[in-house]
């Protein structure tokens, strides 16, 4: 049972009259004793919360920043009109902030054998899946003075999945295999490409592409177009330990490094290459494996999804191993992790032979937009303490960078914004010069 305002503004407005009029005893038994059994009968006519039904319908899935709608379809099979609060709950994080209690309650009357559709509008600030389990309903008499309340166990899950911000680099990238691919006038011709076709000469393309049997047995002169080798193997490892937790900028270094994948694994695919997914820390938390071109980005999404950083060390080792059976030949693999001196040093270095002995291994990390912002900094004493630590933390990101080059793997280390565009970059320049 449940009291409403209505209620307590009646019982105070007696107790005013009480005060006023007839202060004892009897004032109070005269007022009270009428409210209680208002509050008494209104209670007996509210209709009865456990005979109500609620069926739920509506999205399973959001990309994250986008809303979500899910249904709750409320029937009423009692002979009683139904005047309801509903309470919808969704953890805190499917919802902005101080959005929640708007978003997740409703009124509504509902009509003997009847029924109303309800919608619960999402906008999720995290990835994950959030659940639902349970709808809590407060059912009033018809007087407004009492309820009625009860809950309901209506499960339902919608998976957030990752934003693909960098999606918006997409067409620049493909115009760039394209031009790669020799179907531009623009032909690129390196150690790794493969013939593709002839085609008549156009002013400006390279003398050395004529074919001049080809050209001998036509009235035109031809020239034979180049594309890069298609088919090759690319696996992408996300390192999802501890380093992975770091928040640059709004989300955590995960997240961004989730987002560059995405934009490399379609670019991938597009390309003609199989590419494949493995998130570590200490163990396995998703893989991604022998999918065709139209499956790849589904399932890099599906799989990315539930992943949390976990907050321990990542056993480098064991993921070494793991990146090794997936791929038996020789592919392209890309490590997203962190560039700090000390899990470098200790986990990544001791097994770079064991990686680069028939594999191409380029690691990709995020750098702080705050370190930068603060290495330029010189307003007083204190800023040029932290300028300083900055410029420190600089230059052993780059001296680190500089000993996995020597080591012979190719580094990327961007900006959260940039490293999306600069890792498909990277990729379509190893593609162009055969060293996928």
């Amino acid at each position: 049972m449940a009291l409403t305002g209505r209620t307590a503004l009646c019982a105070a407005l007696g107790a005013v009259l009480v005060g006023l009029l007839l202060p004892s005893w009897t004032g109070v038994l005269v007022v009270e004793i009428p409210l209680l059994m208002a509050i008494l009968c209104d209670l007996a006519l509210a209709a009865p919360v456990n005979q109500l039904r609620f069926t739920r319908s509506g999205d399973t899935s959001v990309r994250l920043g986008e809303h979500a709608y899910v249904n709750v379809l409320v029937a009423n099979p009692t002979r009683r009109t139904a005047r309801l609060q509903v309470r919808d709950a969704w953890p805190p994080s499917s919802w902005a902030e101080g959005s929640a209690e708007a978003a997740s309650r409703h009124r509504v009357g509902i009509d003997s054998g009847e029924q109303r559709m309800l919608t619960t509008v999402l906008h999720p600030t995290r990835r994950g899946d959030r659940h639902s389990e349970r709808i809590t309903v407060r059912s009033s008499g018809p007087l407004g003075l009492a309820a009625r309340q009860g809950s309901h166990s209506v499960p339902w899950t919608v998976r957030v999945l990752p934003a693909f911000n960098s999606r918006k680099h997409l067409p620049a990238k493909l115009a760039r295999l394209r031009e790669l691919d020799g179907r531009t006038s623009i032909l690129t011709r390196g150690e790794g490409t493969e013939f593709d076709s002839l085609r008549d000469y156009i002013p400006g393309d390279d003398t050395r592409s004529i074919d001049w049997r080809a050209t001998a047995r036509q009235s035109t002169v031809a020239v034979r177009t180049w594309r890069p080798e298609r088919d090759r193997h690319i696996l992408v490892v996300l390192d999802t330990g501890r380093t992975s937790a770091g928040r640059v900028g709004d989300a955590p270094r995960l997240d961004t490094a989730m987002d560059a994948a995405l934009l490399l694994a379609t670019l991938a695919s597009r390309a003609g290459d199989r590419i494949d997914l493995l998130a570590y820390d200490r163990a396995p938390r998703a893989t991604v494996k022998g999918r065709a071109a139209h499956e790849v980005l589904p399932a890099f999404v599906s799989a990315m999804a539930p992943i949390e950083p976990a907050l321990v060390e990542s056993d480098t080792r064991a993921l070494a191993s793991t990146a090794l059976r997936m791929a038996r030949h020789q592919s392209l693999l890309i490590l997203l992790t962190g560039l700090e001196t000390s899990p470098v040093e200790n986990g990544l270095l001791p097994v770079l032979p064991l990686l680069t002995e028939r594999h191409t291994v380029l690691v990709a990390s995020i750098a702080d937009p705050l370190i930068s912002e603060m290495a330029g900094s010189r307003g007083d004493v204190d800023a040029v303490y932290r300028a300083a630590a900055a410029a420190r933390t600089q230059l052993e990101r780059k001296q680190t960078a500089d000993r996995l080059r020597r080591h012979g793997v190719v580094v990327v280390d961007a900006l959260p914004s940039e490293l999306a565009p600069a890792l498909a970059d990277t990729y379509l320049a190893l593609k162009s010069t055969g060293r996928l």
